[in-house]
């Protein structure tokens, strides 16, 4: 009787749990390969802020995005659908239409920020954005005010990127306005082919001696309106008080996630942060340079382990200790991807996707496998790992669970309820997942079994085999159709 009062006092002091965390944050990096950091290996990498992320938390083995690129694995990601369910979403432009859900629009077609709207959080998107603006009806106006924008389809605020860092315009847009526009200095944009759309525009062909060193390009795709030293994918004239500076990127969009962390105190948040970083062009805060043995790469890693300290400061510091935090990538690495950084030379004979082959663009595992940490104190085990398979496409009905929200009936149609697994609870993931392809075959997992699905397929056993080079489809006819069955029916 003694020993159940003394169990029953101890329990009485310890320190209650949250029913469903106070804030959820999603921070989601750029070409952030598994092997790209100290956490998963990387010695020439610092990032102790990853570090000590995973040393409270969960290190997770194999996550997975769904494609290797980036605007169908943020689509799959925040609507919990294989983005090859829904035409248009390649990789798009700066000017493209939106290709998210907006509200109102039905009760199946719902994003994982309207679902943590339902159960009373504040939402936010901060970064990069690439899932397109406006309605496509006509060309956008930069000028005035943008809809549809991420508000449409559930964010509260957003201070975001149009597209990538390597395409124009290469302004912040904020709640559907661009920030700090001059209205005597409009903005145009196009995505015309010629290399130069205006007489007066500064290209890299017209005027390559005002490109830095680092912002050369590497092919005709990435040489048209020089901006800040570094040449864009489209042309783009006007707005001068509003574009970005490359170096102060990554400092700009975390003082943004800072203000409204700070802002939203004593409010349930959800925060979607997607950092530019480590995607090209890479041009990280000179504080940053020379802090990685790996060249400018290695640097915008560390930066963007600042800004992932920085946050979770951020959040202790206002009354979110409790935090869910998830870190992870939108596909694998690219080591030089259309600037000669010299990436290529620093990275030589380094592996960013190790142990695994291949990288973004690939549905070789280090195309999808990417790097992910979880936190949340009182429910994640410090210091644990999982090798759960699991796709970011669950992150729709898995946080919709922890939040205490019901999804839809037919919404999130590819995503499996594995908070669970989330949480570090368990290490029974999913079955199988598609790897969608940037072009060429398609990749499925089942289990150990890999096929990559063309007219000369691939079969692997990742359990004997994690580098994907010992082929064993001719020695395995039967296991092959009968993964290529079970992918053809998914996808049909």
């Amino acid at each position: 009787m003694k020993a159940l009062l003394i169990l029953a006092m101890l329990f009485a002091a310890a320190p209650a749990v949250a029913a469903k965390p106070k804030a959820i944050v999603l921070f989601y990096a750029d070409d952030l390969g598994y092997g790209d950091t100290s956490v998963y290996g990387q010695s020439k990498v610092p990032t102790p802020n990853l570090e000590k992320l995973a040393e409270e938390g969960c290190l997770f083995c194999d996550a997975h995005s769904a494609t290797p690129i980036c605007t169908p694995s943020r689509y799959s990601l925040l609507t919990g659908r294989y983005a090859f369910r829904r035409p248009g979403t390649r990789i798009l432009d700066g000017d493209a239409k939106l290709i998210l859900p907006v509200e109102g629009s039905g009760e199946r077609n719902v994003t994982l920020p309207m679902l943590m709207k339902r159960a009373g959080y504040r939402t936010a998107a901060i970064g990069k954005w690439h899932l397109g603006l406006g309605d496509g009806e006509g060309a956008i106006d930069w000028n005035g005010e943008i809809r549809p924008s991420p508000r449409e389809t559930g964010f509260d605020h957003s201070f975001v990127m149009a597209a990538t860092a390597d395409r124009v315009p290469c302004v912040f847009i904020e709640n559907g306005r661009v920030a700090g526009l001059d209205k005597d200095d409009p903005i145009e944009v196009s995505y015309d082919a010629a290399e130069r759309k205006w007489p007066d525009e500064i290209t890299a062909r017209t005027n390559p001696e005002l490109l830095k060193a680092w912002g050369r390009p590497s092919d005709r795709q990435h040489d048209k309106t020089i901006i800040d030293g570094i040449s864009r994918i489209g042309h783009m004239r006007g707005g001068k008080a509003a574009r970005w500076n490359d170096q102060d990127l990554a400092d700009r969009i975390t003082a943004e996630a800072e203000k409204f962390i700070r802002e939203s105190a004593g409010e349930p948040i959800f925060l979607y942060f997607a950092t530019n970083d480590i995607h090209v062009p890479r041009d990280p805060n000179m504080r940053f340079r020379g802090k990685s043995g790996l060249g400018i790469r290695g640097d915008a890693t560390v930066q963007m382990d600042d800004s992932l300290g920085r946050i979770r400061k951020a959040l202790k510091e206002n009354g979110y200790e409790d935090a869910l935090f998830i870190a992870t990538s939108d596909n694998g690495p690219k080591v030089s991807d259309g600037y000669e950084d010299g990436a290529r030379e620093a990275w030589a004979g380094e592996n960013p996707s190790a142990p695994f082959r291949g990288g973004k663009y690939t549905v070789y595992e280090g195309g999808t496998r990417i790097p992910m940490i979880v936190a949340w104190p009182g429910r994640v085990k410090p210091g644990t790992r999982s090798n759960a398979l699991i796709s970011q496409t669950d992150f729709a009905r898995s946080l919709a669970k922890i939040a205490g929200v019901e999804v839809p009936e037919g919404a999130c149609g590819d995503s499996m309820e594995l908070s669970y697994v989330i949480l570090g609870e368990s290490g029974a993931g999913r079955e199988s997942l598609v790897e969608q392809p940037a072009w060429g075959p398609w990749g499925y997992r089942k289990g150990p079994w890999k096929l990559i699905d063309s007219e000369m397929p691939q079969l692997y056993n990742l359990e004997d085999d994690p580098g994907e080079r010992n082929n064993l489809a001719e020695e395995r006819p039967d296991k092959v159709e009968e993964l290529r069955a079970e992918l053809r029916a998914i996808c049909a």
